[in-house]
Order: structure tokens, then sequence, then C-alpha cells
């Protein structure tokens, strides 16, 4: 077959005028809110497809990348690069041109476009939109969201005074060019779902999840979405794995005094007198530092351009703060976090619930590591008096008996807690005294460890809070006070045993740290730079562990698991589940 020119020479003849047809008749809109924002055709064709995600996307600014947009942003490459020009409606002659890239904006339907490429024949244009995969063979020879957006696009020409007879789709994946008829039938649907997402934006109401459909599993949104999870709450159907079990991209932790952060192309640099280190700015999630360490400005501003958190630790660990970008627009899921936690009776029900949840957790992490010649009598008893406290808290009238609650437990726990630590000859490692939980500062090694991956997990609650929407300062249980994280440290209560108490104990017990890693300053005690490096690591290998959610059945890392707990937190405070189930491994 001949291959397609791709450039429209112009003709040397006139070709004949093809007989117009009459007007459409154009049907009255409901006014625009002033100023309304103006609906980009790519969401009309998303809420066709599915309400929800165009909803998340225009309403939410919520947006995660997948294979499937990333293929799409490669076929628009080219298409996005505007060329040619587009006259004016009275100045289009009978000459042939093509123009790309062109952006229009219809005020009467409060949309815009950003048109792929306008081919322009005998005063009339054929707008035609790209798509990356093959044609699909269905009666209409497109898929319906897709001709809705063409005929978003071509009422946006005719609202500009262009006149257009037709549309059509080019397809990347097999090459073909589908032509598509703006009927009447089109026509209506197209403002049917104009008016519907701009309806739902005016309300603020998001739409419900489909249920079952085959569209979730390859939408880059299912695990903001949680479709199968919000479902589960109302049909009780298990949820599919439609969450990745982890991101690729990983933290980079940066901790040698001296050392510079700086940014070349698309990798960033990390320089010391001895090394330097180059990483990929794709594999990375989040940038570390910790103490002395310089970041370039341009690093910085690349760094947030990408959405990758910066966070800021003292020398011996204490998170100081992070800097981000312009963050998680989502001001409605805020707006329900500072309803809930101006509402007395919620904040003491999500206390309880809080309470009971790390109170079983350190239950369960002193029956998994208990060893088993630090007696049995003892670990029943202990065990049996973690239960009582956490039945206590379910019932308990106010906030300060919660805090005394959860203190009595603390001291159950951590009064057993050296139990679960190899000590002596056994491995060679010396011993390792633990007697009772202190700090700032801490003053010896077991607790120095607790308060270092308390602060590490403290940061990764707050960034994670943050990229879903909510604010991390604004807790429910925890007192607010100036530049505490409060929800932060309100997500984290389940999770101290479970990561970070399990990231000592692991240390300990394996001897990737011995007594000879800390330094002692008065009555100080802190991980030297061997022993911190040696911790960070086992805490991210923590946090990549995959381990099977109680509630879904699906197995996720604990780093991904952790961000579907968020944006559970959030469905539950904007009324979407009734309950927030907190993690609870058996």
């Amino acid at each position: 077959m001949e291959r397609r020119k791709t450039r429209i020479q112009t003709s040397r003849r006139a070709a004949p005028r093809i007989p117009r047809p009459p007007a459409t008749v154009r049907p009255p809109l409901p006014a625009l809110q002033s100023p309304a924002p103006l609906i980009p055709a790519r969401m009309v064709n998303e809420w066709v497809y599915c309400p929800r995600l165009a909803y998340l996307e225009w309403v939410e600014g919520e947006w995660d990348d997948s294979a499937d947009t990333a293929q799409g942003r490669r076929v628009h490459r080219r298409v996005d690069s505007a060329s040619g020009r587009l006259a004016a409606p009275d100045e289009l002659g009978d000459e042939m041109s093509r123009a790309r890239s062109v952006t229009l904006s219809s005020e009467r339907l409060g949309v815009i476009a950003k048109m792929d490429v306008l081919d322009v024949r005998n005063g009339v244009v054929l707008p035609v939109d790209f798509k990356k995969g093959k044609r699909p063979h269905v009666a209409a020879g497109v898929y319906e969201p897709e001709r809705v957006q063409l005929c978003v696009q071509a009422m946006i020409l005719e609202d500009n005074g262009y006149e257009v007879e037709r549309g059509a789709i080019w397809y990347a994946g097999s090459r073909e060019r589908v032509p598509v008829i703006l009927d009447d039938a089109l026509r209506e649907r197209t403002l049917e779902a104009i008016c519907d997402l701009r309806s739902a934006a005016e309300v603020s109401v998001r739409p419900p999840p489909l249920e079952d459909s085959p569209k979730c599993p390859r939408c880059s949104l299912a695990g903001i979405c949680l479709p199968d999870e919000t479902n589960l709450f109302k049909t009780g159907h298990p949820p599919r794995p439609l969450n990745p079990s982890d991101d690729p991209a990983l933290p980079l932790y940066v901790q040698t005094p001296g050392a510079r952060l700086r940014k070349r192309a698309q990798r960033l640099i990390v320089e010391t007198d001895d090394e330097k280190v180059e990483v990929p700015l794709i594999d990375v999630s989040q940038v570390l530092l910790f103490g002395p360490v310089s970041v370039t400005t341009p690093a910085l501003h690349t760094l947030m351009r990408e959405e990758i958190p910066v966070s800021w630790f003292s020398t011996g660990g204490w998170f100081l703060g992070h800097t981000v970008g312009t963050g998680n627009g989502n001001v409605a899921v805020r707006e329900a976090q500072y309803r809930a936690a101006f509402d007395e009776d919620r904040r003491l029900d999500f206390a309880r619930d809080l309470v009971d949840a790390k109170i079983r957790n350190s239950r369960t992490m002193l029956r998994r590591n208990w060893r088993a010649e630090q007696g049995v009598d003892r670990k029943e008893r202990t065990l049996a008096g973690l239960t009582r406290v956490a039945r206590r808290a379910r019932h308990a009238q106010d906030v300060q008996q919660l805090l005394g609650l959860e203190g009595e437990a603390a001291a159950i726990y951590f009064g057993s807690f050296d139990r679960m630590l190899a000590q002596g000859p056994e491995n060679g490692l010396g011993r390792f005294s633990f007697s009772t939980r202190n700090r700032r500062p801490p003053r010896d090694p077991v607790n120095a460890m607790l308060s270092l991956g308390y602060a590490v997990l403290a940061r990764a609650m707050t960034h994670t809070l943050s990229s879903t929407g909510l604010d991390p300062y604004m807790g429910l249980y925890h007192r607010l006070r100036h530049g505490r994280p409060a929800l932060a440290l309100d997500l984290m209560e389940p999770f101290r045993a479970i990561v970070a108490d399990s990231t000592v104990i692991q240390v300990v017990n394996n001897g990737e740290i011995r007594p000879g890693d800390f330094v002692m300053n008065g009555t100080a005690c802190s991980l030297r730079p061997s022993g911190r490096k040696a911790f960070l690591a086992a805490f991210e290998r923590r946090m990549k562990t995959e381990t099977t959610h109680p509630l879904f059945g699906y197995r996720v890392s604990m780093r991904r698991l952790i961000e579907v707990q968020a944006r559970l937190l959030a469905r539950h405070l904007q009324g979407e589940i009734s309950s927030y189930p907190h993690y609870l491994p058996r």
C-alpha cells in the first residue's frame, strides 16, 4: 500500500465546493458560573469513559502515570509541537493547509481543547485527533468517548466561526484514519456529558466507582480511585489486586557531611570529597538529607517540578521539615478533614479505634517475636494485659482517658521489649540492654534506634498524607501544635511496632548493628554514620517487604499499603466509606 504523505500541498486548481448541510440548531446550555473554569475536551472524554476518573483528574487534580499514559505522550510528541497556521474564518480560501497543536475555547460551552491536527480544504476544517492504539472493531468505528472528544473540538471550532462537516481519528498503532460523523445524536450526547461534568464539579460530589468493571485494571488511577476497596464496604465483594505492589522509584538518602546534591540533564549527582554518584531522576521517589548537606537551586527546582519531596534531618536524625512543589490541590479532601477535626464526637470515635489498633499491633509484635527462652508465663501475662487495655480503649469516655490507657499499654509493651532482642554470646553481638523508653535525647542504643525509626516513619507519613491531599498538621487525636504533623502521627500509630520497632529488632538480632556503631555525648546516645546507614537500609527493606492486606486480601508492599491507608482515611472523612479500616495484621 502506498505510504500516505504527511504534508498537504497547495492545489493549483480549486476543487469544487462540497454542498454544506443546513446549520445544526444548538440547544441552550445552563448559564456558566462566573468565573467558571473551562473544561478540557479530554476531560469530557474521561467523563463518558468513567465519571469518577474525570472527577478525580479535573476536579480533585489527581494524576498518576502508567505505561499507557507514557506511550500516549510519545505518540503526541510530534503533534504537540505547534506548526502551520490556522487562518481566521473569513480568511479561509479554497487552498489546502494544515495546522498542528491549536488551542481554542468556547465560552458558550465552557470548554477548551488543544487540537492535534486541523486540516483545511475548501474553507472547511477537519479536526484530526491522534490516539496511540489500534483501530477498534466497533460498529461506529470509534469508541464513544473518543467520538465525544472529537465532537467537542468540532463544536468549539463552530463557535469560533469555522465550518466543520466531520472529524477523524488517527490510530498510531494500526496507522489508520477513521472518519467520525458529527450527527445530532453525537452532539446531544456531547452536550449532556459537558453539563453532567460541570454539575458534578459545582456540587463537589465525587461519582461512585465502577463495579467490577474491566476498565479498572488498566486505569492509571486505580491505586488512587480504589474502586473495589470502596465498593467492598457496600457490596462485600473482595477486591481485585488492582494496586501495583510497589513503585519502582526509591528514596535517595544523603548523609555524608559536606556532600553536595546537584543535577545534570535527568540525573541527580551526589558529590563528596571521595566519590561521585549519579542516580537517574526517574528512579528517585524522594530525597532525604541528613546534617550539613547542600542542594543546588537547579536541583531543587527540578525536584519540586517533578513532585519529589526533599526531607531535611539533623545530623542526629531529627526530622526538621520537607520541601515540596505545589503539592496536591485537592481542597475537597482537606475541607472534609477540617470538618471532622472540629467535630468532637468524630474525633473521639477515631481516637478510640486508633489507640485500640496501636495496642493490638504492639501485642502482635510481641507475640511474633517473643524469644522462647524468655519465659512462657510472662509472655501470656503480657499479651493478656495488652488485650485488656485495648478493650478498655474501645470504650474510653474522653481523650484524656485514652491518653492514660495508651501510656499504660506502652509501659506493658516496652517493659517486655527486651524479650524480643537476641542477647549475649548467642550471636556475638554483645548486650543491647533495654529497660524503658526514653527520648529527647535517647540515652541508650535501642532508644536511639527507636527514635530514628519513628522520625523516618513520621516523615514517610507526612509525605504520603500530603500527596493524597490531606493536611498532615491537622490531626484528629494528637494535640495540635505549631510545626507538629499531628495527622501524620495519628496515621503512624498502628505502624510504629509493625515498621519502626520491627526494624530495630531485625538489625539487632541479625547483627547488622553492633554496640560499636553508637557514640555517647554526655547522656545522649546516637548512631555513628555507618550505623545510621545500616539502619536506614534495613528500614527501606522493611518498607519494600510485601504483606497481605488483612481486609482486602491482596499483597502489596508496606510502602504502598501506607498509601492505601491514607487514601482510605480520605474516603472515610469524605463519607464514601462508613468507617476507617486500620491495618491489623494477624
